[in-house]
């Protein structure tokens, strides 16, 4: 008797424009696109530019409600850097994207020297962000947020959903400073809704509480943990999840009050390498606040230059996936 085997789809490598959400997610569309164009509508001030990538980071939709305030400066990072630092310098309020990449690997001494150093009212919004491609180290940002938490005065949003994006630009927008915001675009799950929650800049929150683990994350990380806290309910472990969505400043009061107030497993997760990301920021503030946790461990992206290949594939392989992070939870709890 032949046994019949259900051929699987083949996974193909995914588009730059592919979105993370899972089949049949809730998702909306180009939430930073339309929270920037509505926002724009009322605030003169406001100016968008790209660096050949108004489609791939939603600025279309600002470029057509406000053509005369849209500014395309071709592949040409650092000039989009430099030219927002001069716009800035006029009193007007740039939004520059690009893919993570490029903003951060090829333009950083523009933004470090041009805008940042000066304080200027810069908001750079860079999609791509972490392992949200499957076209390798050349278009992966994998390392993006170790490189710019180390640039001084600058603000570091990192949002888990579309809800989390649309109510993140209005305040990135107002306040005073650059700001760097990785960026999910095109159909973007939505997720946040469903926890009585609002994007307040520099603040942490509880969405789930839990007895047995406690996760701190940031980016769609918090909607993974938020998947895994569910899957590992059913066998009765209680996981909570505090969702970092300022990665500078850190919201270090909230982050060591939950961390003391129970003995658990603390657990970072975050799409970015283990080096010099959201795990070593807590874990640098719980030893200057003098807390331990039960036991701390980082579900990060590894310290090396990742595969290319379909995302679903390499988050699975790199440990940030439902299942992937969830199993290695149960390992760490032993």
């Amino acid at each position: 008797m032949n046994a019949v085997t259900e051929k699987k789809p083949r996974l193909t490598t995914s588009a730059m424009i592919a979105s993370i959400a899972a089949e049949g997610q809730r998702v909306k569309a180009a939430p930073f696109g339309k929270a920037l164009t509505e926002y724009a509508a009322s605030h003169p001030e406001v100016v968008g530019m790209t660096a050949d990538l108004a489609k791939y980071t939603d600025l279309h939709l600002f470029a057509q409600a406000h053509p005369e305030r849209f500014f395309q400066m071709g592949m040409a990072e650092q000039l989009l850097m430099g030219a927002a630092g001069g716009m800035a310098k006029v009193g007007l309020v740039p939004f520059a994207t690009t893919y993570a990449v490029f903003g951060t690997r090829r333009a950083y001494d523009f933004i470090h020297q041009v805008i940042a150093e000066e304080n200027l009212n810069v908001k750079l919004c860079c999609a791509l962000p972490g392992l949200t491609t499957g076209y390798g180290p050349s278009h992966q940002a994998t390392e993006d947020l170790a490189m710019m938490r180390a640039i001084p005065g600058l603000t570091i949003v990192d949002p888990c959903d579309a809800l989390d994006i649309g109510q993140a630009v209005p305040q990135i927008a107002a306040h005073q400073g650059p700001v760097y915001m990785r960026l999910l675009r095109g159909n973007v799950p939505l997720v946040l809704d469903e926890y009585d929650y609002r994007f307040e800049l520099g603040k942490a929150k509880l969405l789930r509480d839990g007895a047995d683990v406690l996760i701190i994350s940031s980016g769609f990380m918090t909607m993974r943990s938020l998947e895994v806290a569910q899957t590992l309910q059913a066998d009765g472990l209680g996981v909570a999840v505090l969702h970092c969505p300022t990665i500078k400043p850190l919201d270090e009061a909230r982050i060591v009050e939950e961390v003391g107030r129970k003995a658990r497993l603390v657990v970072v997760a975050e799409n970015h390498s283990v080096i010099g990301g959201l795990g070593e920021a807590v874990a640098s503030a719980l030893l200057r606040h003098r807390v331990h946790p039960a036991g701390f461990q980082l579900a990060g992206l590894p310290d090396a230059f990742l595969d290319a290949g379909a995302l679903p594939t390499l988050h699975e392989r790199y440990g940030i996936s439902r299942e992937a992070l969830a199993g290695r939870i149960k390992g760490w709890l032993g």
